[in-house]
């Protein structure tokens, strides 16, 4: 086998693929990205009107219009209140890695159990399934789902993430909070292997949260990963 160790990104064109120029925001990317904070604080769009100082209508309007060109002052007040940064609803850090922040003071890491570990990973988000194909390690991004317990990730047949068929795989999920230093991780490791249980792929198909962000050639292979062992970690402060 080889010592290399690869690690594979989304096939989007950036400065750091392809020679790419970096994507540009427009003023829709804030509207998005102002609901997706507003919906992972667990705010209804009236109460974090209210905590920004703007009409519940105009937040609705720079959500629901991909034309909206919220000014400077309204978008300061409401980063504010999202406990975010006006940079951040622009996009300005999606082409830095996670963790870029300072420590913060007095942390400690703690243990998570089985319970804790598969209610912080449960229903979906983007995950690393690790693997060996024989020729080298493989580390690759892949959007999933929880499913009756189990890790379960659409691909395409002969894909890098197929190769994950049948073998003994790491699959590992995290958060990290660069303003607050904090963070967590679940490791899951098991076997993989297909679903083609007509009964089943229905029931994922129905399930899926989403389809995987990479689009391109047709994903209809399921990977279940039949869990052996959990264990998680965070990182809280005292």
């Amino acid at each position: 086998m080889s010592e290399r160790t690869r690690s594979v990104t989304f096939d989007r064109t950036s400065p750091a693929t392809e020679g790419g120029t970096p994507p540009r925001t427009g003023s829709g990317d804030v509207g998005r990205r102002i609901t997706a904070r507003r919906e992972e604080l667990g705010l209804s769009l009236e109460a974090a009107a209210v905590r920004a100082g703007v009409a519940a209508g105009y937040l609705r309007y720079l959500e629901q219009q991909p034309t909206a060109a919220p000014g400077a002052s309204a978008l300061i007040k409401i980063a504010d209140a999202l406990d975010t940064s006006v940079a951040a609803l622009h996009g300005g850090d999606t082409d830095r890695p996670p963790g870029a922040g300072r420590a913060a003071p007095h942390s400690e890491l703690i243990a998570l159990g089985p319970a804790e570990c598969r209610a912080r990973m449960s229903t979906h988000g983007v995950g690393r399934i690790a693997l060996d194909t024989g020729d080298e390690l493989v580390v690759l991004p892949v959007n999933y789902s929880v499913v009756d317990g189990a890790v379960v990730f659409r691909t395409a047949p002969g894909s890098a993430p197929a190769a994950a068929v049948g073998a003994r795989v790491a699959f590992e999920v995290d958060h990290i909070d660069d303003a607050l230093g904090q963070g967590w991780s679940v490791l899951v490791q098991g076997h993989a292997r297909a679903e083609t249980r007509p009964d089943a792929v229905r029931r994922l198909d129905a399930l899926a949260y989403s389809r995987p962000w990479a689009g391109g050639a047709e994903r209809d292979l399921w990977v279940r990963v039949d869990e052996e062992r959990i264990s998680g970690r965070r990182i809280a402060v005292r």
